[in-house]
């Protein structure tokens, strides 16, 4: 009896178990999963914006709305939406991905109306410590200057950002000696609400 080849053996084993549920990785991405990186220079929607979304022919879904303090907007049929930290060309296609369960090929288009100076904030160990507006793209290491520059009690490798992340807040670590030495790779982009704790 002739055996098999390794390929056309593995080939009917994999035909014989049927078609397999796809793996966490290749899935499409969801809006529960982290938002994609936004192209340098873009504007990132902030807490206290006001946003103008229309969907066209459908005057009940176009309207006027602001952006919650938790960073969600509230649309009809489709309840909360999150939207701060996206930009609007993000936070559009979300909402054509929402509204497909509702009706066929939805056309919608994300204002921005009003910018309320979306805010970040830097505490502890910095010459000067405060609240700082965000005008357009800014890093960490953008905020750490702006506030003056780390104390010499100053923990490098203990710098924690807080983000709000609709109903939770996310701590993450943030190595500034690693930032210097590795410049984009390590720095990270703030977002408007983003508190910077340096200890």
């Amino acid at each position: 009896m002739r055996r098999i080849g390794v390929p056309i053996a593995l080939c009917l084993m994999l035909a014989a178990a049927g078609p397999q549920e796809p793996l966490a990785q290749d899935r499409g991405p969801s809006e529960s999963q982290a938002a994609p990186t936004a192209p340098a220079g873009s504007y990132l929607i902030g807490p206290e914006d006001i946003l103008y979304v229309g969907v066209w022919k459908n005057e009940a879904l176009s309207r006027q709305v602001p952006v919650r303090p938790d960073g969600m907007i509230s649309m009809p049929l489709l309840n909360d939406v999150q939207a701060a930290g996206l930009t609007p060309m993000q936070l559009r296609d979300i909402l054509i991905g929402r509204l497909s369960d509702y009706m066929p090929n939805p056309e919608v288009s994300v204002v921005v109306q009003e910018v309320h100076s979306p805010k970040v904030s830097v505490l502890g160990e910095v010459a000067h410590p405060g609240r700082f507006d965000l005008k357009g793209r800014a890093t960490v290491l953008d905020l750490l200057a702006v506030a003056g520059g780390l104390t010499e009690f100053a923990s490098r490798s203990r710098i924690v950002i807080l983000r709000n992340e609709g109903h939770h807040a996310q701590r993450i670590r943030f190595d500034y000696d690693k930032a210097m030495q590795d410049g984009a790779q390590a720095n990270l982009d703030l977002r408007p609400g983003d508190i910077v704790l340096v200890r």
